[in-house]
């Protein structure tokens, strides 16, 4: 599988170590940045690695910031994305089979990486599940028209 990967500040430490642990699972990890725990402002990395989603040049994408939750919100402004802030892997295959999301966010802060690789494996290793869901999905992407 293809991965859009990026942090800000507070995630750059998960970030590297998830980049390597996709990398060492036989994934095409694309790292967007940063290049280092230099302050910067997540909206910018969340954009590189949703339009690298919504433009198929990744399968999924991961991002990773002090919650998660503001590269959730920056990322669903990308049309054709459906990102969710994740702290469980029970989640991330709810997300997966029932919203068919497509980028994953992980706390750098709050979760301790064994924790996000578990996540992240569950959010990549689950197909969506189609039949009732798929409505749903199609009323979700929907409203980017209005």
């Amino acid at each position: 599988m293809r991965i859009s990967i990026a942090s800000d500040h507070a995630g750059f430490e998960q970030k590297q170590i998830l980049a390597q642990y996709l990398a060492e699972g036989g994934h095409e990890v694309c790292d967007r940045g940063p290049e280092n725990d230099n302050r910067v402002d997540y909206p910018d990395f969340a954009k590189l690695v949703a339009q690298d989603v919504a433009n198929g040049s990744a399968d999924f994408g991961v991002l990773v910031c002090g919650t998660g939750i503001g590269m959730a919100i920056a990322a669903n402004k990308v049309h054709g994305i459906r990102a969710v802030n994740v702290v469980t892997p029970q989640f991330a295959q709810l997300s997966r089979e029932h919203n068919n999301a497509n980028v994953v966010t992980v706390s750098g802060r709050f979760v301790p990486v064994e924790e996000n690789e578990a996540i992240i494996d569950a959010f990549l290793a689950t197909p969506f599940a189609g039949g009732r869901h798929t409505g749903r999905v199609e009323k979700i992407m929907a409203l980017e028209q209005q």
